[in-house]
């Protein structure tokens, strides 16, 4: 027995596969997991230069989440999507494809320097002086959708020894059954956070699922529209109109899901963003001046998709926007069995109402006095209103400098041209991830 097969040791296996079982039963995050698993693996003496996995997931953003680790430099991590209906040839002449085209759970491949590229990977692999390598494909399940693809590579000098891919093979079972339970959670966080919102996906999960949940906050409120969506309707037809309706959103309403706020519903061809603050002067006052710099951002995005549009000879898309502050009740309403999590309450009331009055006004932004009040600057007054439901008049105002020039980010101005959305064009799911230029996403994802 050579000295490296001697040196993997089965009680520190033992360990790994323990370690797993915990840190499952903990909620560690797919990334931890990875990165503790591989760690421990060449810990117990099994010589890994390189290790590959790839998730399946369930997500309308994204279809799969890949894990790069290396003995040198850690893990990486980016997220892919295939296009609808095209597989690229890299990936039909992957080692991956090969498996699934054959019905196979494994192939195994020693790498001789000099010698033929089965699979154009081996030739990056071969610079990396990698000398072995273990492809598999591991569902979660018959019947599944999920599963996990994934490759182990060495670069000793005698390759994988059969004790090793031993090892190996009853190692990939338990980090199956661990990285199930950690797709699985992702997943139900993923698709509470694109279909209800980060704060109230977080609030579900939490346990608050109970009709009449929820809680009174004060937060800076923005109601968007955009303007003859009818027409767009039976002009264009229902996919080009869809699709319009889609860079409407990924222009306007994208500005509103950060720095502070929030999307916290569609409602047809419109939208409601919220940014929570404190009852206090200075956290409104922050909570406003943040509404507002994100509607001077999404007028210049608006006016950078309609100078596309008129290049392309399409109508301009007309928008208007709404703004007040005051508190509003945040929970669940509906049916017993069939509720949503939403904001509701007077104030959001006359959010909607105020964003009416632009069609009255004949302005893109109108703001109530409340609101103008927390962001100073110098305001124009348009009139008073009765609104509906609302003892008092409101003095409705718009901003009367005008819009502060915004550079448009390049990936929105890109998804512009490429007539995809801004969520669409995004692959890295970790802000901390990091970066590599020298493959592609797809190349990482079949390796």
């Amino acid at each position: 027995m050579s000295t490296i097969e001697s040196s993997v040791s089965s009680i520190l296996l033992d360990r790994v596969a323990e370690w797993l079982t915990n840190s499952s039963l903990a909620g560690d995050e797919l990334e931890n997991i990875v990165r503790g698993f591989c760690e421990r693996l060449t810990a117990a003496g099994l010589p890994l230069a390189r290790v590959h996995l790839s998730f399946s997931m369930l997500h309308p953003l994204y279809d799969a989440l890949s894990f790069t680790w290396r003995r040198a430099s850690g893990v990486t991590i980016e997220g892919f999507r295939m296009p609808a209906g095209q597989k690229p040839d890299r990936f039909l002449q992957s080692p991956y494809y090969y498996l699934l085209d054959n019905n196979l759970q494994h192939i195994r491949r020693r790498l001789i320097q000099d010698g033929p590229n089965e699979f154009p990977i081996f030739e990056d692999l071969r610079k990396d002086s990698i000398t072995d390598y273990l492809a598999f494909v591991q569902p979660f399940g018959d019947g599944s959708v999920q599963g996990m693809m994934g490759s182990w590579s060495t670069d000793h000098h005698t390759g994988f020894s059969d004790d090793m891919i031993d090892a190996l093979l009853r190692m990939q079972n338990h980090l199956a059954v661990a990285a199930k339970m950690a797709v699985l959670g992702k997943l139900a966080n993923n698709m509470l956070t694109t279909y209800l919102g980060g704060d109230a996906g977080k609030r579900v999960l939490n346990g608050q699922i109970r009709r009449g949940d929820g809680e009174t906050i004060r937060a800076a409120l923005v109601m968007g529209d955009m303007r003859e969506s009818t027409v767009y309707a039976e002009k264009e037809g229902r996919q080009a109109y869809i699709d319009t309706l889609n860079q409407f959103f990924d222009a306007i309403a994208a500005p509103f899901n950060r720095n502070g706020g929030e999307i916290l519903s569609f409602l047809g061809d419109g939208f409601l963003a919220v940014y929570p603050c404190g009852r206090h002067k200075d956290p409104s006052k922050i909570a406003c001046e943040a509404a507002l710099s994100a509607v001077h951002q999404a007028q210049a995005r608006v006016a950078e998709l309609n100078r596309d549009r008129e290049q392309k000879g399409l109508t301009r898309v007309g928008y208007g926007i709404g703004l007040h502050v005051g508190n509003v009740m945040f929970g669940n309403v509906g049916l017993k069995d069939r509720l949503t999590f939403s904001a509701f309450g007077s104030a959001v009331n006359e959010v909607q109402r105020l964003q009416i009055l632009t069609k009255k006004y004949g302005r893109e932004v109108v703001a109530s006095q409340a609101f103008a009040g927390y962001c100073g600057g110098e305001w124009t007054t348009l009139g008073e209103e009765k609104l509906r439901g609302i003892r008092q008049k409101v003095t409705v105002l718009q901003p009367r400098a005008p819009a502060p020039a915004i550079n448009v980010d390049e990936s929105f101005r890109e998804a512009v041209q490429n007539g995809l959305s801004e969520a669409e064009q995004v692959i890295l799911l970790h802000r901390d991830a990091k970066k590599q230029v020298e493959r592609s996403s797809m190349e990482k994802f079949i390796q």
